[in-house]
């Protein structure tokens, strides 16, 4: 009997297609694997490294240079949403930054969890095979695709209700520009972002480097940026034609009895009718119909590729039962995502949280890449160790003590170490770089700082916790910690970010006031 099930434990630990695939994985007896004797057991090895010889010098070697590097696209995106938050789309139409935190943070819901579940793959061997390296890839790509477009549809639903919500009113004018601008944002980062764990994943597999410690990091060095600057193009391009379509019919119905056209001079038409003259008609009604249908078409034309995506993800079963049932964490995340894009939109604006746009994409960034590491290595560990529904004999615990997640010699317990000694230094250097490039756009304050370091360690302590506790209770369901803990805690990431973040600005400007308000006095006692 003990050699039966060394057999089975070993055909699972070595990669085991079906066991290791991702979405809701078959659960086990509990008499199974963990019966196997001490000594019986089959060492799992990654392909390329040992998992078990890793070292917390070997961890932060791989980290830091991806870390740093993600940074500073962090701060690079940071730069760029306080120079488009002054754009006249984003002043007209203010939910739109309340979609920049769900939108940024997809990097986190799809290209995070799709360089952990190739990861993991690559890890335990899954693409060495080109027949099955192009199934695997087309599938988890064409699955990012359906999520991205799906996902940006209801973002931009969910910026829109919170700003009816906070306003009172519903803008309609608003609705298609901000949909379009969603969809078509969310759709190209997730093929550019896609394609680029890709590569990286299958070049750090053939460099004999861990993948999941190097492919969130790099996803998010540049998620921010090509996201941004999407949205950015895209909105401030639909608000153009939409200005130019306003201003067409603004023309076409006037009053004054003539329609100017440029150098071509007046022609006169009847007002009641409103009717354009023959001029008009043969240079402007194509490009009206154009612009009117502009955001719809947009729309329609990608969600129409869905089918599509949907064919091409059919070819992996396990991908499949992601599309079926995997759609609840992602969407939660977008919506916690969206309560943080909340706090940004009422905050940006106001005097005493001058800065805010800036350093937004950096503290919910960090934190995002540091737990997203976490997570993918813990997910791998467990994958390697043991099989879905069946936790290893020293993970037992749903909620472990603080200490043992941090303070322990078990590998886990050394990567959150490492990774939480990284946030001061981190958050240090991109302060440096904003404060030489923007140093006139932000707080200059000592108090800032510290507040700013202590928020930043608050939020990674938090998240890498959760991290062990997530993937501890989602491995016992039997469920992918991969697909089903990044997006929450990259999501829980933003929101605790920015309101933090926001706390941050208060108490600093509170204390400059007070600070101000006792120079007042003492300038105005008696001498």
């Amino acid at each position: 009997m003990d050699g039966t099930e060394t057999r089975q434990r070993r055909a699972e630990e070595l990669g085991l297609r079906y066991a290791l695939s991702i979405g809701k994985l078959p659960r086990v007896s509990e008499d199974g694997p963990l019966s196997v004797p001490e000594s019986q057991r089959v060492s799992p090895k990654l392909l390329g490294t040992e998992l078990s010889r890793e070292t917390a010098l070997s961890i932060g070697l791989q980290v830091i240079v991806p870390f740093i590097f993600a940074g500073l696209g962090l701060s690079g995106a940071g730069i760029l949403l306080n120079y488009f938050q002054h754009w006249p789309v984003f002043m007209e139409v203010k939910d739109l930054l309340t979609l920049v935190p769900p939108l940024v943070g997809l990097k986190g819901n799809l290209e995070m969890t799709l360089a952990s579940r190739l990861s993991t793959a690559a890890n335990t061997g899954q693409i060495d095979d080109p027949r099955e390296q192009h199934r695997v890839i087309s599938s988890n790509l064409a699955l990012v695709q359906v999520q991205a477009t799906v996902v940006g549809f209801l973002a931009a639903m969910a910026a829109l209700l919170l700003g009816a919500l906070s306003r009172g009113e519903l803008d309609f004018e608003k609705v298609e520009l901000l949909c379009a601008s969603s969809v078509i944002t969310a759709f190209l980062a997730a093929f550019a972002l896609g394609m680029l764990m890709v590569c990286i994943v299958i070049g750090a597999r053939k460099l004999g480097v861990n993948p999941d410690n190097i492919a969130t990091p790099i996803a998010a060095s540049l998620g921010d940026l090509i996201t941004l600057s999407i949205l950015a193009f895209f909105s401030s391009f639909f608000y153009k034609h939409k200005a130019e379509q306003q201003n067409t019919s603004d023309l076409e119905c006037s009053d004054t009895g003539t329609v100017s056209v440029s150098a071509l001079g007046p022609a006169p038409y009847h007002p009641r009718s409103c009717l354009p003259p023959p001029i008009f008609n043969s240079l402007g009604d194509s490009q009206s119909s154009y612009s009117r249908y502009l955001t719809p078409l947009v729309c329609i034309g990608l969600m129409a590729l869905t089918p599509v995506w949907v064919l091409i993800a059919k070819k992996n079963p396990p991908i499949m039962k992601i599309l079926k049932f995997g759609w609840f964490p992602i969407i939660l995340a977008m919506m916690i995502s969206s309560f943080g894009g909340l706090i940004l939109n009422k905050t940006i604006s106001k005097e005493q949280y001058k800065g805010m746009a800036i350093f937004t994409p950096i503290i919910c960034g960090v934190g995002g890449n540091l737990v997203a590491i976490q997570t993918s290595r813990i997910s791998t560990y467990l994958h390697m160790w043991s099989t879905p529904g069946v936790l290893p004999l020293w993970m037992k615990k749903f909620w472990p003590n603080p200490c043992s997640a941090f303070c322990t010699s078990e590998i886990n317990s050394m990567s959150a170490r490492v990774l939480l000694f990284l946030v001061i230094p981190g958050h240090l250097i991109f302060l440096y770089v904003i404060y030489l490039v923007e140093g006139h756009s932000v707080p200059n304050s000592k108090t800032f700082v510290v507040f700013y370091l202590l928020a930043g360690l608050i939020q990674v302590t938090i998240l890498l916790y959760l991290a062990e506790v997530m993937a501890r209770l989602t491995w016992h369901q039997a469920l992918d910690p991969d697909n089903h803990c990044i997006p929450y805690l990259t999501g829980l990431g933003d929101l605790l970010g920015t309101g933090l973040l926001a706390l941050c600005f208060l108490i600093s400007w509170l204390l400059s006031e007070a600070e101000l308000d006792g120079i007042l006095e003492l300038a105005s006692g008696p001498p």
